[in-house]
This record gives C-alpha cells, sequence and structure tokens, in this order.
C-alpha cells in the first residue's frame, strides 16, 4: 500500500543547511497536498510548510525566508530545503500527503511519515 519514507535529516550547526525528501511509494496517480510538520520534545506538532499540487505554498511565520518546500509530481516527492538553520528548528520533521488517489482507491486523511530528526547544534 501507499507509503511516505523520509530521507535527509541529521545535525548541523546554527546557519547552516540541510535538505529533506519524502517519496510517497505506492502505485499513486495523483496527491493533493504535500507537507511537514515538525515536533520538538514538550511541544505540540506544528505546520512548517505544504504545497499543493498545482504548487500553491503555506509556511509557518518562524521558517518563512528560511525554508523552500517543492514537489516533483511525476515522481510523487515533496522537499524541504532548510537554510539559515536556529537552535529552535531542532524537532522531528514528518512528512505527510492529503487526498492520495491510488489505482482502484483513494486514500481518506491525511498519511504520515515516520518522522527524521534534525538537530541544529550551537
Amino acid at each position: 500500500q501507499v507509503q511516505l519514507m523520509e530521507s535527509g535529516g541529521g545535525l548541523v550547526q546554527a546557519g547552516g543547511s540541510l535538505r529533506l525528501s519524502c517519496a510517497a511509494s505506492g502505485s499513486i496517480s495523483s496527491i493533493n497536498d504535500m507537507g511537514w510538520d515538525r515536533q520538538a520534545p514538550g511541544k505540540q506538532r506544528e505546520l512548517v510548510a505544504h504545497i499543493t499540487s498545482g504548487g500553491s505554498t503555506n509556511y509557518a511565520d518562524s521558517v518563512k525566508g528560511r525554508f523552500t518546500i517543492s514537489r516533483d509530481n511525476a515522481k510523487n516527492m515533496v522537499y524541504l530545503q532548510m537554510n539559515k538553520l536556529k537552535i529552535e528548528d531542532t524537532a522531528v520533521y514528518y512528512c505527510n500527503a492529503e487526498g492520495i488517489r491510488s489505482v482502484g482507491s483513494y486514500i481518506v486523511g491525511r498519511l504520515w511519515g515516520q518522522g527524521t530528526q534534525v538537530t541544529v547544534s550551537s
């Protein structure tokens, strides 16, 4: 069945950059919305950036001007380029997707990946 697999997390110093990737696997014909949310220890999960199949984007105020989300509809992949990273960006980042049409079915609700750790050090 359809699965989301993240990669690219790791440890970087403040001011550095990381690029996260997420691949949706399975016999997928289309995905409406794909995005990245994050959760720091002791905090609620929050939206980071989302992008529709048409290219419309939505960013959290805290990452505007530093992060860029993009997607490849043909490959069913979404990316998050993170620049000028801050210590407060440290969190587990989760790829997610909604409106997934697969061969012979339609997935209702939002599908989540397993998460990838991003740690920013001083």
